[in-house]
């Protein structure tokens, strides 16, 4: 039975149109081809319905980093700022290639954001230890380390609440990767080869070797290498009109350390979870949720969650405004005027 207090995404495009997304959730680089023989329909009219997905909604594949696989340590940050200062100091965040779902929480008074340094261009220490700290107008700054993934990444409420039916889910999705071993090394090439996935995940393989100095096929090795080791993943950006509910939220929890795992697989299951992990402090558990109305958050807070075993304290944030997804390159969309506002 449908839960009353998750919000269904895309409900606004056609059939075939959430079930090619959902496809291409399931695994970004299907060829369309194979998504047409699984929807039956042709590779042309996939195709078109994914170039107008791109073009009219702003739908993008991704090709994304798992940071813990290649030796990287994530970290959320939260911002609390004056008033005044929010938009812009959030703006600045979300310029920078080593953040990720820059947000403006409780009324755009702070901002919420995940980091990593990805290359030699970013320093996620000096971000944290000198620039943020020493900006004007920001009041707090705190950050927790990002330990395990419970559900994110290639998942989202839409792989499993889309229109697709189990076998279409079956026959799209592609096998499991490695969750964990030795940090996976990467090389300069690899690097521009991921630099290029982030900002569009369906780059075709010739345009990535004149990129790598590879040869395509050397190029497909490598990236059925870095996935089958869960080091390169493919997700969906569904630009800012797709996914946007009235109610979208922050919940943070103080769980037992004994009940911790058992509760991030309780959350994995909860459709109104969009992301969930484990992190270092008091609050050793963050979620991103998605509701439809502050009602449903409500019977969420006081039913689903009230059952997890082991929750000490919760805590809720409402998000104001995402400055940014899932992308370390944010689409001119989503920052808007970033280009007056102050650097970090």
């Amino acid at each position: 039975m449908q839960s009353d207090t998750r919000w269904e995404p895309l409900g606004d495009l056609d059939l075939l149109d959430r079930q090619v997304a959902q496809a291409l959730q399931l695994d970004g680089r299907a060829p369309f081809r194979r998504i047409g023989e699984v929807l039956g329909v042709s590779d042309q009219t996939v195709a078109r319905r994914y170039a107008r997905l791109r073009a009219s909604a702003g739908l993008r594949v991704l090709g994304l980093t798992d940071p813990l696989r290649v030796g990287l340590t994530p970290w959320f940050v939260r911002v609390r700022c004056t008033p005044d200062a929010a938009g812009s100091i959030g703006e600045a965040l979300a310029r920078r290639t080593d953040t990720r779902w820059v947000s403006l929480l409780s009324g755009g008074t702070e901002i919420c954001c995940l980091t990593y340094a990805s290359g030699p261009d970013t320093d996620a220490d000096a971000l944290l230890l000198q620039k943020l700290p020493r900006t004007p107008q920001v009041v707090q700054v705190t950050a927790h380390a990002l330990l395990h993934v419970f559900f994110g990444h290639d998942l989202s409420p839409f792989s499993r609440t889309g229109p697709l039916e189990p076998a279409r889910v079956r026959a799209l999705r592609p096998p499991p990767v490695a969750a964990d071993g030795d940090p996976v090394p990467l090389g300069d090439a690899d690097r521009r080869m991921l630099t290029e996935l982030a900002r569009d995940g369906r780059v075709p393989a010739a345009e990535l070797a004149a990129i790598t100095g590879w040869s395509a096929t050397s190029v497909r090795r490598r990236m059925a290498e870095l996935r089958t080791a869960g080091a390169l993943y493919y997700d969906l950006d569904f630009g800012s009109g797709l996914l946007a509910p009235d109610m979208r939220a922050v919940l943070l929890l103080e769980v037992e350390p004994a009940s911790l795992a058992a509760a991030g697989a309780a959350l994995a299951e909860h459709e109104e979870v969009a992301f969930a992990a484990a992190t270092t402090g008091t609050a050793n558990v963050y979620a991103s949720l998605l509701c439809r109305d502050a009602r449903a958050l409500y019977r969420y807070l006081s039913g689903p969650v009230a059952a997890i075993p082991g929750v000490r304290r919760t805590e809720t944030a409402p998000i104001h405004r995402t400055l940014k997804g899932p992308s370390p390159y944010p689409g001119p969309a989503r920052v808007g005027g970033a280009r007056r506002a102050g650097k970090l």
